[in-house]
């Protein structure tokens, strides 16, 4: 089932919501953006504290290139990308191993995958399955979040609640790496293991969010709400809290906005993503041009 857009606002909020949520395709797409705005929050502060952004991106570009190979193929397109981006991300930490950084390996990968993506979008989409059914291509690169069934919304759920657990685990050697890689080696954390679990579980993280912003905005529910929390709060486990409440936030407004009305659920999330982040930076000016005048 696909939404209509004829719904209309009433005067009973709470009516507005039994409305929305009394549709399977509406809860299906909560269930599986909630997933990702809470493993997007974990995920995303320390993406923010490792400095691995462009990591995101380039894994973003994997996972659009995984569900394009996997429509061509006929395989299970979430299936398809779940497996491939994170193996992938397990191949550029391996040969990333005695580099500083996994930019040079992700920069490299990333140039390849973006060829690679064209090649298959242009065979997908003349050739007849891929005619047949052109949104595809476009689901992939900017999300489908209300025409996500069941399955999937449950597929979502329990990647995010794996992911979250594995953070939880290796949160306390992940932080005290990210901020002092050096003192923590000595300590005795491995360093090494640890960003190697963490970077599979970001391609993890990627995957679900391709599903609701798509493969090219995937950074608005990785990067955005961290971002902002890590602006209001320094207690790490109070930004955590902060980018999972934004993410949620963000992700519940823009699937309301996009049950009433006939725009993209991405859009919206993205525009209300950059909003806050722009109103964050902006009250930091007004905070700073006050204390300069006091």
């Amino acid at each position: 089932m696909s939404p209509t857009w004829l719904a209309e606002f009433s005067a009973n909020p709470i009516a507005d919501i039994s409305s929305i949520l009394a549709n399977s395709f509406m809860r299906n797409a909560a269930l599986a953006a909630t997933a990702v705005a809470v493993i997007g929050g974990m995920a995303g502060y320390f993406v923010i504290m490792r400095r691995l952004v462009f990591a995101g991106e380039a894994l973003s570009h994997v996972a659009f290139t995984a569900a394009m190979g996997s429509l061509l193929l006929g395989f299970d397109p979430l299936m398809g990308v779940f497996v491939i981006t994170v193996a992938v991300a397990a191949g550029v930490a391996s040969v990333a191993r005695t580099t500083p950084s996994y930019d040079v390996p992700l920069g490299i990968t990333l140039a390849w995958v973006l060829g690679l993506g064209a090649l298959l979008l242009t065979i997908y989409t003349s050739s007849s399955s891929g005619s047949a059914n052109g949104a595809g291509g476009i689901n992939a690169l900017f999300g489908s979040v209300l025409g996500i069934d069941g399955r999937d919304a449950l597929i979502a759920a329990a990647v995010a609640v794996a992911g979250i657990v594995l953070l939880m685990v290796i949160a306390r050697p992940l932080l005290f790496a990210s901020l002092d890689p050096v003192v923590a080696g000595v300590r005795g954390v491995p360093g090494r293991l640890v960003s190697v679990v963490f970077l599979m579980i970001l391609a993890a993280s990627v995957t679900e969010a391709v599903q609701v912003v798509g493969a090219l905005l995937t950074l608005a529910l990785l990067v955005m709400p961290a971002a902002i929390a890590t602006r209001w709060a320094v207690r790490p486990s109070r930004a955590i809290l902060l980018a999972i409440a934004v993410g949620l936030l963000i992700t519940w407004s823009g699937l309301t906005l996009g049950y009433y009305l006939p725009y993209p659920v991405s859009f919206f999330i993205t525009t209300l993503g950059f909003g806050l982040y722009v109103l964050t930076r902006a009250a930091e000016m007004l905070g700073r041009l006050k204390a300069a005048r006091a």
